[in-house]
């Protein structure tokens, strides 16, 4: 029981390694959270670990870009 999760950790960390570190944001945590929750739905660690990293990926780009539009938007001045 234990192993698969071991195994989908260090799948993870393997394929977040492989495409590099800046574009693996969010997958390392989102693996590690749907492993556990893929494991205990089911046995299912790895096919969690690869849906958590899918998601957690998605989560952190969609997180850098509302942060990237509110350095970029332009705030109006106080008023007086």
């Amino acid at each position: 029981m234990r192993s698969k999760i071991i195994v989908a950790l260090v799948c993870a960390v393997a394929f977040s390694g492989a495409s590099g570190f800046a574009s693996a944001k969010g997958c390392l945590k989102g693996a590690a959270v749907g492993g556990v929750a893929g494991h205990v739905a089911g046995h299912h660690a790895l096919l969690g670990a690869a849906g958590g990293c899918a998601v957690g990926h998605h989560m952190a780009n969609k997180k850098a870009a509302e942060q990237k539009t509110q350095t970029t938007t332009p705030q109006p001045p106080p008023a007086k």
